[in-house]
């Protein structure tokens, strides 16, 4: 066997798995699935969005992150906003101003980081050409892409109420949107249509012939920088070309014995690391699975976090994050203390909770026991579309605090920070689970929550990607709708306050594999119409 891959879109995992049935590498088939992505996935990721991903490579002595996170432009302030700022969403995900121009168009763009971090993962890692690596997703959009449950249940979320604009607002925004994403007269398409974008197609065919550069210096950048100049938008030739792909260590922590390796700020891998070292304290499988008092610590651990969180993690170039004391087995032990206490944790929020879904992730195993997880987002979808290069825009300056100040802070050249936590466990410095999820502020409790399944309740990675979660960045404990209402029940009892989902798969979507001697198994969280392929 050549090994497995497991994304949230069926036509990306078979791109990557015929990648892999090729004779290419994990590195390889992450990448075709990631390009393969941005198109039947766009509003997603894609090329003008951001991600970060971890490679392990035992056999080279590789294990490295790569991470391409989007930077606000160069020419942004701290204070451009701040007098705009009208309040934040409860899960923390969307700064939110009197006049949506951190999420509608092109000034609310960061500096896409996709391209080049995609391109430098395929050029040092991989065995493949980039043009071979690329041509299932060229393929893809120029013969069009049948819209799936999820992608068009995400086109039609009402987000009024959380004082958000509408994701299909967004799709009529540009030119190109209109024509690839309505019919004719006007109305939006619906599952079991296509959707087919020849301008994709031609610009990715563009980078596979010319590499990165013409998107960062050449003459897709003169066309980025152009259209933003007459749309208002921030991002000049500048912010592109002096854009570079940061490589670091991963950040370390422990749990049940075995050793979970995450990416360092500005992304999630910190809060990962911290929650599960406050569930460490409990022995989280002598419990109820999903019973009061399993979700009631869950809870107040994803509470202390998102408190740490809140108030230290940010893009370490501008911000001291004290990683060492967040990941530290006394501060957790300190949060523990209080949980067992009765102590309830406070994070005030004054919206109400939605699945932030702009965001997906492909994981990757290989015979060599290679391993790689890749999460990659648009932040959210900006609308902004340039015409003729196909792709749309992130919204990333929403993740920024218009307050200045904050760790999350503006600042010209700063990378948001990010909840994505695209995470590799190892035993025996081999690695047994390549995991991450899509979510916004969710991803880090769906993690989280999965794992604990596998390692304490001794799950399938299939059924632990799926099992009913709660998630609790605020005063208010949500459940999915599986959760059994004498639990709820209960937990009111306790003195929580209780939001039931309509949804059966909610908060998060997480992706996984798990090795099996010489073989694995992986489990895509059903919520995302994704799959799991052995090769």
């Amino acid at each position: 066997m050549r090994g497995m891959i497991v994304a949230a879109q069926p036509e990306a995992a078979e791109a990557g798995a015929d990648i892999l049935r090729r004779g290419g590498n994990a590195i390889d088939a992450a990448i075709a699935c990631a390009f393969s992505q941005g198109v039947v996935d766009p509003q997603m990721c894609g090329i003008g969005g951001f991600g970060a991903m971890q490679i392990s490579m035992p056999k080279r002595g590789v294990h490295t992150v790569l991470e391409f996170l989007a930077l606000a432009p160069l020419a942004a302030t701290p204070e451009m906003w701040a007098e705009r700022f009208v309040g934040q969403t409860r899960d923390g995900f969307v700064f939110l101003l009197s006049d949506h121009a951190n999420e509608l168009g092109h000034l609310a763009a960061g500096t896409p980081g996709n391209v080049k971090g995609y391109t430098e993962a395929l050029s040092r890692f991989g065995t493949m050409d980039l043009r071979d690596v690329m041509a299932p997703a060229i393929r893809q959009a120029r013969d069009g892409f049948t819209i799936r449950p999820y992608v068009h249940y995400y086109w039609t979320i009402d987000q009024r109420s959380t004082g958000q604009i509408n994701t299909e607002d967004k799709l009529r925004h540009s030119e190109t949107g209109r024509r690839i994403y309505f019919h004719p007269d006007g109305t939006l398409k619906r599952p079991g249509d296509s959707v087919a974008n020849p301008d994709l197609a031609r610009t990715l065919e563009r980078i596979a012939a010319a590499g990165p550069e013409i998107f960062y210096t050449g003459a897709i950048a003169e066309e980025i920088a152009a259209d933003m100049a007459a749309q208002g938008g921030l991002l000049t030739k500048r912010d592109l070309a002096a854009y570079k792909v940061r490589e670091k260590q991963p950040v370390w922590g422990a749990y049940r014995g075995l050793h979970i390796a995450g990416n360092p700020p500005a992304a999630g891998g910190v809060s990962l690391i911290e929650l599960m070292h406050i569930l460490q304290e409990f022995e989280i499988g002598a419990l109820e699975h999903n019973g009061a008092e399993h979700i009631a610590i869950l809870a107040e651990a994803m509470k202390w976090m998102t408190i740490d969180r809140d108030a230290h993690i940010g893009d370490p170039d501008f911000v001291d994050v004290p990683i060492d004391r967040l990941l530290s087995q006394a501060h957790a032990a300190g949060h523990a203390a209080r949980i067992r206490s009765g102590e309830k944790a406070r994070v005030a929020r004054s919206e109400l909770s939605r699945d932030p879904p702009d965001t997906t992730v492909v994981c990757v195993m290989d015979e060599a026991g290679n391993a790689v997880t890749l999460t990659h987002t648009l932040g959210q979808p900006s609308g902004g579309i340039t015409p003729g290069l196909g792709f749309m825009y992130n919204g990333s300056m929403s993740g920024f605090d218009p307050r200045p100040g904050r760790a999350g802070s503006i600042a010209p050249g700063k990378a948001r920070s990010s909840a994505m936590a695209p995470t590799i466990m190892f035993k025996d410095e081999k690695p047994i689970i390549a995991i991450g999820a899509p979510g916004g502020t969710f991803i880090v409790p769906a993690i989280a929550q999965a794992l604990s399944n596998v390692i304490d309740f001794g799950m399938s990675m299939s059924e632990a990607v799926a099992a009913p979660r709660i998630v609790c960045l605020s005063d208010t404990i949500d459940v999915s709708n599986r959760i059994e209402r004498r639990v709820s029940a209960a937990l009111e009892a306790k003195g929580y306050a209780i939001s039931r989902s309509y949804q059966s798969f909610a908060f998060g979507a997480p992706h996984g594999i798990r090795a099996e001697g010489t073989s694995w198994s992986g489990g895509a969280d059903p919520q995302r119409d994704g799959m799991a392929l052995k090769v």
